[in-house]
Parts: structure tokens; C-alpha cells; sequence
């Protein structure tokens, strides 16, 4: 045994030492030192052979038919294989290693990955879940075959161009002749040796519209649609080219204040991990949750109980901001076209894929046409040399070229005829009919098939001409085969930026020690000041009126004398700081009020006038700008009378935060009492509605809803027939189907038109919005129910058009305010007819309230007119008489 092992040892030193001399005389290892390996010449030859081999031969798909070597490998392989049947997995993998040389593992992940996108494979048994992140089964256990789909759109040997295999033992497709934007419906992900592709799935539909669309010279946009659902932001897509961001959320519902639901997930984020990152960020403190639980089986359902007093909008906000619910993706369009790799955009892939679709397809009509001409020419032959009985010359013939030439000169004056000169394989198999065939032969039933073929070759040269018209009804066709369950499943929204600091959870206690002039949450022994988060700045004044924003942290020095410290909110126009200070030491006493917006961080800044001694004697941080009554107290001197005054912080006017302010007094200042807290100074916030984001704000971005204080609420109604009233926190969420949202009135009227589900019957009723914060219905519980029309006209007008066996009565014109008067929005209602009602439209009030109180004006100032004359006349009269 030694021995032998001694031997091969032997031969593998005498082999290593053969590579090495042939690798001397190639210049890779310096002459001389056989165990030195020059690096520089191994990276500039071997590494740029395995960057180019990886590329074109592993990571990045082709741009012809959209797929990677091993899927191609793999498809073809299955295509060999199929029967129509079902084989097992194990199978497929091992057939596929004749042609695709990287192991079992590879040909199996990427048999499943195709799989899992249902469009190309029929799958039967567990191959996994893409929503949970479960693996498929072992291969032994699932099998596969190629769907309808792939049979038709992609596999065609005619006009497949074929090289031999890695082996040389078999044939297999350089691309296959896919007539359809396989790349954009599957998308694909692949990692190079210095270059990465990502190409986002498409919508099958969309896909197919664009391509007619491209076809017909018309412009179209593609968006990708994710098989995990979800919502997404398309608006810095950039064609899938690299520079371009995608921004994916989960889709979030609010059950109800104590509980959300998440029933979409971000593509590439599974339910386990998306559940991971929502209990990291519980635990972090970024948000509150009270438990999670994850329901999943063939559609999404986890369920987030809140913590009680968590506001439900600000944790969705949180969990978009803290958490996997929303995630950005950057596409890089990265292909093979001629053996190299270039970055195209989506829509350059889907108009060359069109047009290869068109090249491809008159490639197999071209095909046909020969096929079809070649069929019409034996049959043409046949029937010329079985009806003129040409095989009765050759009967005296007694070698084989005597017959080929005797039956090549009874078809000359036939020639002239036919589509094509008559070959010599024509005449063979001319001669070898039998007797048999020829007693049998039918003239009529051969003119029949002549003419079938003469038909079939006027159609396709009529696609021929007509290639465009062809292949857009290719496409269409395809799209009724096979289109009809492939709804978009993401849905295309913008959404809104959300402020971290505004939606995470206050996580930690801040302190301070005000003499030191330290700040914190570790000082738990020093003064309470708020509570706070982690990612908060802090906004600390000292009495000497200089102030800084600082982040929050364990301790930190920010100047002794602390006076107020607070949470900053970055932009905060409506929180408004009160200020008495004294002008230098023994300056004037002054008084201002401002905002504190947009400070540097670290920076110091100074509320007084900048001189030494200056000192804060007041100071107060009112959230909507509310405006005390104080009690001044001057220190006592000669010849001063009143030593107490009263001033009001309603009567200043807010200027900026550098400004001087107003002179309160000349003497000095005792003390300093509140007398009565104020109310907000700022009127109303002005709240607008961005209908694009589906959120509120106060930018003036959107429709302006109005202006709202402290109880004021929003009206929020949708198109299932439902109602609510909210808050106007610009944190809120709002349902998607959303119809109407207002500042509330209670005394607006509506008048709706509902379909019945349950009745059958068109119902009108008019009512007024009830205060209530949960949504409720006022249709019906049915939820086949329909919301037809709702105005707010006071006095609206509908027109009844009849359908069905009515549909020849006139058109009747209801006014709602005399058919139906003012009800409960739970009243059923008045049924609008008996008859069977086709359309419901709403026409144009003959007068509106404010017209008809304006004419009852004018009717009972001509009254009163009337009334006085009649007078004036009858005094006439009587001075007459």
C-alpha cells in the first residue's frame, strides 16, 4: 500500500513538474525560481478569464431570450423529456448535467426559483413558499413539467440556433426563440465578478400592451409588479437603468386602535423576516407593540397588537421607517448582446424583444411558406404522373437512371407549371409509388388537398405582408390564453417622506442638572425633564439667553445656568417661545416672542441682544402659540409709585427669533408671576389634503381642506358607502378607496343613491353626518351593496334612465328634496322606482339654497312694497274726499 502510494506520488511531482516547465516557456513564473508565482501575470491572464467566463456563462441573462445559461439548460432539457408529463425533479437535475457542467446544487436552485415564478413550469407538490421563506421539498419528492405557456411562446427547433455542448456530446440552444419579453416578466438577479444585474419583474398584461403599443407606434411606461403584492414608488425608476431607486411597503391596514394588519410584504423580504426587523426595532424602543402574531398560509396575515395609547397612524409611519415594511431596491438593467455586457433600459429590452418577436415570427411564417410550397409541388407531381399514367412508360425501362430520366421527360410539358424545377430526389420518390397507392388514387379528394394548400399558402403570404397586424394579433392572442388571471398585484402609489423623529416611539427619559449645566438620560438623579427618543435633538436655553441644539445622549455638557430645556422639532413655526430679559447688566427689561426654527446643531445662538450681564428673567414654550397675562414686580426705589403692573403676551406681535423686542421697563425686576394662562394667538391651522400620497399636511401641498382648531374634526368618507369622523393630526392614514374628506359640518346634508344587494332595488335618502370616529355604513351591512351617487347640493336633481323590459319608458327626473326628506343616516331610505333602473345620473339644481333665499327676499321686499302703496293710495283717497 505504501508503495503504491509512493508511486502516485511520484507520478503526480513528475506531472507538476511538466506544468511547470510549460508554464516557464509561457512567461507565468519567473525563470529560474520554480517556486516563485509572478501574481501580476496569473490577475492579468486567469482572472480576467474567469471575469469574462463568469459573465457571459453564469450570472447575467441574455438579451435575446431573457435567460440565464442554466435556466436555458434546463428548459431545454425539460423540453427533451417532456411527454406531457409529470417528472421528477431528481430527474430534470440529471438530465441537465449533460449539458450544464456546475453540479447538481446550481440546476436545482434555479429549477425552483423558475418554478416558484409560475409562468414557464407546471409545478406538483411542495415547492416552497415565497411569502414565508420555506425552502421547496427535497427533489426526489417534487416534480415539473413546462407549462402550455413555454410550449408555445418559447421552444421552436426550426428556428433555434444550436452549438454543441460543453462535452461536445450534445447539442443544446445558444438562445431559444422566445416571442415574448421573458427577461421583463421574470426579472432576474445575478452577481458577476465586478458587475451585478437586476432586472425587476413586469406585469405578464402590461408586458403585452406595451409591445402592441410599441408595435403601433404609440408611447407606453413599465413599471414592475412583484409577486409579493405590496405598494410602491415608482417616481425615481429611471427605465431600471442604474442611478434609479424604488421604494417597496408592506400594506398596512388599521383594524382598529389596537390592532394592524400587514397583508402585503416588500418584494425580497419573506413573513420571518419582516417580522424579525418589527422585533428588533420593539426592541430597540423604535416603536411600542404589545405581541405580533404571524397567521400566513396561502395569503399574508400578520397581526401587530398595539401597546394600549399608541396612536395606530404614527406606529404605521414608525413601521415604515424603523422596520423591513418599507424597503428601497436599486435596479441595474444589465444583459449579453454579441458576447458582451451593456446597460439598456426596460423599455429599449421590450422594443427589441418586440421587434425579435417579429423577426422570429416571419421566420416561421418563411418556414411555412416553404413547407406549404414544397407540399403543393409533391402533390402536384403525384397527381400529373398518376392521372397521365407516366408509369406505364416505365415499364420497359430496365435501370434505375432509365426510369428517373423516362419520368423526368413525361413531366416536361408539365414544368411550367410548377412552383419549382423537379429534382431527382422528386423523381425517386416519384418512382417509388406503389401499385397500390395508384390503383387507390382520387383526384378528387387530391384537388381538394391542393386547393387546402393553395388557401393555406394565400394566408400566410397575407401575414407575410401584414407582419405588424400579425404579430400584434399574436400578442393578443397569447394575452387571452394566458393572460386573464395575471392582475397587477403591486399597487403604483408616491408616497410621503416620513420624519423619523415625528413617528418613533419615546424611548427614553431625559434629565438635567441645571447649576453644572449638564443634560442626559443617564442623570436620574438630577431634575425630569421629558420624555424623549434616541434620535431626538434637544433644545437647551441658558439664563445668560444663549442656546444650542444638541442629539440626545447619556450626558452631555452644554454650559452652565441651564434655564429651559425641551425636545426641538426641526421647521415648528406654531410653537412659540415667550421672553422677558434684561438688556445687559443694568440694561432695560425686554419683552419678545418668537419661533425657534432651523438651527445648525452645536451651534450656539443668543435670544438677547448680545451684551454682558444680559440675563433671561422669563421664559415660556407654548405649543400653539398661546399668550399668558403676567404680573411684573419692580424693585423698590425713590419716588417710584407702582411697584407692580400687569402686561400681556396677547399684545405682542411674533417677529423672529433675532429680533430686539419691546421695551416692558426701564427699572429693575423683582419677580416675575403668572396671572392667567392665554389662548393660541395663531388662528386656525390651515390643513391641505395631497390626494397623490393620500395624506394631510401643512404645506400647502394639495387641496386646501380649511382651518382648524382644537375640536374641529374631518370628515372622511369613502366610495363602499362608509363614514367616519377624524382628528386633522397630519400623521393619519386614510382608507384607499377614499370619496369625499372635509372639514366636518354637521348640519351639511347628503343625499345618496344606493343599490340594495339585498332587495334588488335602487334606494334614495337624505341625511346629516352623526358624529362617530368608528366607520360605519350608510348603504347597508351587505357588502354587495353599492354606493351609486352622493351630492351635497342642498336641492340636487337625478334622472332615471330605465333598462331591461322597462327600458323603453321615458326618463323620469327626481327632486330629492320633495321625494324624500331629511332622515338618519341608518334610515333605509325611499326605493327610487319599481322599475328596473339602468343608469342614475345627477343634473344641475334649477336653484340652489342661497338662490331661492335670496328670491324669497326679494318676494317678500316686493310684498312689503305693495302693502306701502296700497297704504300711501288709501291716504290719498281720503285727503281727496
Amino acid at each position: 500500500m505504501n508503495q503504491e502510494n509512493q508511486e502516485n506520488n511520484k507520478e503526480y511531482q513528475n506531472l507538476d513538474d511538466e506544468i511547470l516547465e510549460l508554464e516557464e516557456s509561457s512567461g507565468k513564473y519567473a525563470t529560474g525560481h520554480t517556486n516563485v508565482a509572478r501574481l501580476s501575470g496569473m490577475y492579468q491572464d486567469w482572472f480576467l478569464d474567469y471575469a469574462s467566463y463568469v459573465i457571459l456563462e453564469r450570472a447575467v441573462p441574455h438579451l435575446d431570450d431573457g435567460l440565464k445559461p442554466v435556466q436555458r439548460r434546463i428548459l431545454h432539457s425539460m423540453r427533451r423529456l417532456d411527454d406531457g408529463r409529470y417528472n421528477k425533479v431528481a430527474n430534470i437535475i440529471g438530465h441537465t448535467m449533460q449539458f450544464h457542467p456546475h453540479g447538481d446544487a446550481s440546476i436545482g436552485d434555479a429549477l425552483v426559483q423558475l418554478g416558484q415564478k409560475d409562468l414557464l413550469i407546471d409545478t406538483q407538490g411542495n415547492w416552497g413558499n415565497v411569502l414565508t421563506g420555506d425552502g421547496a421539498a427535497a427533489p426526489r419528492y417534487i416534480e415539473a413539467r413546462l407549462s402550455k405557456f413555454a410550449l408555445e411562446v418559447v421552444f421552436n427547433p426550426k428556428t433555434t440556433a444550436w452549438k454543441a455542448s460543453y462535452d461536445g456530446r450534445n447539442k443544446e440552444p445558444v438562445t431559444m426563440p422566445v416571442k415574448f419579453p421573458l427577461l421583463l416578466a421574470l426579472g432576474v438577479e445575478g452577481i458577476a465578478v465586478g458587475l451585478a444585474s437586476k432586472i425587476l419583474p413586469h406585469n405578464f398584461n402590461e408586458l403585452i400592451d406595451a409591445s402592441i403599443a410599441y408595435l403601433q407606434g404609440k408611447e407606453f411606461e413599465l413599471y414592475p409588479d412583484f409577486p409579493t403584492g405590496g405598494l410602491a414608488d415608482f417616481s425615481r425608476y429611471n427605465d431600471g437603468l442604474r442611478g434609479g431607486q424604488i421604494k417597496i411597503r408592506a400594506k398596512i391596514t388599521k383594524l382598529d386602535k389596537k390592532a394592524l394588519l400587514i397583508t402585503e410584504v416588500p418584494y425580497g423580504r419573506t413573513t420571518s423576516s419582516l417580522i424579525e426587523s418589527i422585533i428588533k426595532a420593539n426592541e430597540k424602543g423604535k416603536i411600542k407593540i404589545k405581541k405580533i402574531d404571524d397567521n400566513t398560509a396561502e395569503n399574508v396575515e400578520i397581526l401587530i397588537s398595539l401597546t394600549p395609547g399608541i396612536s395606530p397612524d404614527k406606529t404605521i409611519d414608525a413601521l415604515y421607517a424603523f422596520t423591513d415594511c418599507e424597503i428601497p431596491v436599486s435596479p441595474n438593467s444589465c444583459i449579453i448582446k454579441d458576447d458582451k455586457p451593456i446597460f439598456i433600459g426596460v423599455s429599449e429590452i421590450l422594443k427589441i424583444s418586440a421587434r425579435k418577436t417579429v423577426d422570429l415570427l416571419e421566420m416561421e411564417l418563411q418556414i411555412r411558406l416553404e413547407e406549404l410550397e414544397n407540399a403543393w409541388h409533391i402533390s402536384s407531381l403525384e397527381k400529373i404522373f398518376i392521372e397521365n399514367e407516366l408509369y406505364e412508360d416505365i415499364k420497359k425501362c430496365k435501370t434505375e437512371e432509365s426510369i428517373l430520366e423516362t419520368i423526368d421527360k413525361g413531366l416536361e410539358p408539365f414544368k411550367k407549371k410548377l412552383l419549382r424545377e423537379v429534382t431527382r430526389e422528386d423523381l425517386i420518390r416519384l418512382s417509388n409509388i406503389p401499385i397500390k397507392r395508384i390503383s387507390k388514387y382520387s383526384s378528387l379528394k387530391a384537388d381538394e388537398y391542393i386547393k387546402e394548400i393553395e388557401t393555406d399558402i394565400d394566408e400566410v403570404k397575407n401575414h407575410l405582408e401584414n407582419i405588424i397586424p400579425y404579430t400584434i394579433n399574436y400578442y393578443r392572442q397569447i394575452k387571452n390564453k394566458y393572460g386573464k388571471e395575471r392582475i397587477r398585484r403591486t399597487e403604483i402609489k408616491n408616497f410621503d417622506t416620513i420624519i423619523a423623529s415625528k413617528v418613533v416611539v419615546a424611548n427614553q427619559k431625559l434629565y438635567m442638572n441645571k447649576e453644572e449645566g449638564f443634560i442626559g438620560t443617564s442623570l436620574k438623579k438630577d431634575e425630569f425633564v421629558c420624555e424623549c427618543s434616541d434620535i431626538d435633538d434637544i433644545l437647551v436655553i441658558r439664563r445668560n439667553g444663549k442656546y444650542l441644539i444638541t442629539k440626545v445622549s447619556e450626558k452631555t455638557f452644554t454650559g452652565k445656568d441651564i434655564f429651559y430645556a425641551g425636545v426641538f422639532k426641526k421647521n415648528d413655526t406654531r410653537t412659540i417661545f415667550n421672553i422677558i430679559y434684561r438688556d445687559g447688566k443694568n440694561g432695560k427689561v425686554l419683552m419678545k416672542r418668537c419661533a425657534i426654527t432651523g438651527l445648525i446643531r452645536d451651534n450656539e445662538y443668543d435670544l438677547t441682544k448680545g451684551k454682558d450681564g444680559s440675563r433671561i428673567l422669563y421664559l415660556s414654550a407654548n405649543p400653539n402659540g398661546e399668550a399668558e397675562t403676567l404680573k411684573v414686580y419692580l424693585k423698590p426705589r425713590p419716588r417710584l409709585r407702582n411697584l407692580m403692573f400687569e402686561t400681556d403676551f396677547g399684545e405682542l406681535a411674533i417677529k423672529g427669533r433675532g429680533s430686539m423686542g419691546n421695551i416692558l421697563t426701564k427699572y429693575t425686576v423683582s419677580k416675575i408671576v403668572l396671572k392667567e394662562k392665554g389662548v393660541s394667538t395663531l388662528g386656525g391651522r390651515k390643513v391641505w389634503f395631497d390626494a397623490d400620497v393620500n395624506r394631510l399636511n401643512a404645506d400647502g401641498r394639495g387641496n386646501l381642506l380649511g382651518e382648524f382648531k382644537g375640536d374641529d374634526r374631518l370628515l372622511v368618507m369613502t366610495k363602499s358607502g362608509k363614514f367616519r369622523l377624524s382628528s386633522f393630526d397630519l400623521s393619519n392614514h386614510f382608507e384607499d378607496d377614499l370619496l369625499i374628506i372635509e372639514k366636518y359640518n354637521p348640519d351639511k346634508i347628503f343625499s345618496a343613491v344606493y343599490f340594495d344587494a339585498n332587495l334588488s332595488y335602487y334606494y334614495i335618502k337624505r341625511f346629516k353626518i352623526e358624529p362617530t370616529e368608528k366607520a360605519v355604513s350608510f348603504i347597508g351591512e351587505n357588502s354587495e351593496s353599492k354606493l351609486i351617487r352622493i351630492t351635497e347640493v342642498e336641492y340636487p336633481r337625478f334622472e332615471l334612465k330605465f333598462g331591461g323590459d322597462h327600458s323603453h319608458r321615458n326618463n323620469e327626473i327626481i327632486e330629492v328634496a320633495e321625494f324624500i326628506s331629511v332622515k338618519s343616516y341608518k334610515a333605509k331610505g325611499k326605493r327610487l322606482s319599481n322599475y328596473e333602473v339602468a343608469v342614475v345620473k345627477e343634473l344641475e339644481p334649477i336653484m340652489t339654497k342661497a338662490e331661492q333665499e335670496e328670491e324669497k327676499i326679494k318676494e317678500e321686499a316686493e310684498d312689503i312694497k305693495n302693502i306701502e302703496d296700497k297704504d300711501a293710495n288709501g291716504r290719498q283717497m281720503t285727503l281727496e274726499w
